[in-house]
This record gives structure tokens, sequence and C-alpha cells, in this order.
């Protein structure tokens, strides 16, 4: 490898198709990652909430149950509602908006869920296995490569040395 790129021996060139794959391939995982990422800074904007997941996640254990945003608004409104009694008008926008608001919250947890469950984990699953089985044969592939060019560096190199040998004779 070293006296390929210190242009000393030859290197035997891999199938273009197989070279355009390869890069392909490539390519392929970094726009994943890149997509993995940012849905899930989509999903979670919040990057604390993210750790904490992923910690969570990292330690097989489900992590706690809280209410997002819109269902917490939805709950003040409720329990304001309530205070404010739900026989007057205000009471009673403050409770039907506070169940709408909890809705769209369920909503957005059921999006969240069904996003990471449908769409991140088969990107997941190409990162960690396809790629991974990728990556694994190139290099078996470049090991085999590097093998044959030393031995047809070592058959030319005994060919020149026979042909002296035999020029001296």
């Amino acid at each position: 490898f070293t006296e390929e790129k210190l242009g000393q021996a030859e290197k035997t060139e891999l199938d273009a198709h197989l070279e355009n794959l390869l890069s392909k391939a490539e390519c392929t995982k970094l726009w994943t990652e890149k997509i993995m990422k940012q849905t899930e800074v989509l999903l979670q904007p919040n990057p604390n909430a993210r750790i904490e997941e992923f910690v969570y996640e990292k330690l097989d254990r489900k992590a706690p149950s809280r209410m997002n945003n819109p269902e917490l608004l939805g709950q003040y409104m409720i329990e304001a509602g309530n205070e404010f009694g739900p026989g007057t008008a205000y009471g009673n926008a403050l409770i039907k908006c506070g169940e709408t608001q909890k809705r769209i919250g369920t909503a957005d947890r059921e999006l969240i869920q069904t996003s990471a469950i449908n769409f991140l984990t088969p990107l997941r699953n190409f990162i960690e296995g396809d790629y991974k089985t990728i990556t694994k044969e190139r290099k078996l592939l470049q090991n085999k490569r590097l093998d044959l060019d030393a031995a047809k560096t070592r058959l030319k190199k005994a060919k020149v040395a026979e042909a002296r040998a035999a020029v001296s004779r």
C-alpha cells in the first residue's frame, strides 16, 4: 500500500462498476446520517431531551413518560377553566381549548413514535447493519487486492532476477 502511494508499485484497479457502487454506498451513508440527525432534531427539538432519550435507549430502558408542551398547555387551560368555572364563558372556552391542546399533544406524541418506528428505524438499520457489512467487505477486498499486487510484484522481481541470471551465464 505504501509503495502504491509512493508510486513504486502498480495498483490493480477495481472494476469501474464496483467503484461506482462503493461511492454510491458512501454517499448513501453520508446522506442517511444527515437525514437521521435532522429528523431527530425535528421530532425532538430539545437537545437535553434527545440526550436523555439516547441514554435510556443505550441502557435498554424506557424513558419516563412526560407531557409534551401542547399537552402541558392543555392541562393548564383545563385547570384554569375549572378554576374560573365551566359555567362562565371564559372558563368554558379555556376548557374546550385545553382539551383541543391535549389532543394536539397526543397527536404530536403519536407522530413522533410513528416516525421513529417507521422512518428512523430502517435508516438506523442501514447504517448499523448493511453499511457495516459493506465496509467489512470493502476492507476484505482491499486486503485481497493488496495481496494480489504484492504477489505480482514478487513474481515480476523473480522474473527479472531469473533473466539476469540467464544473461550472466
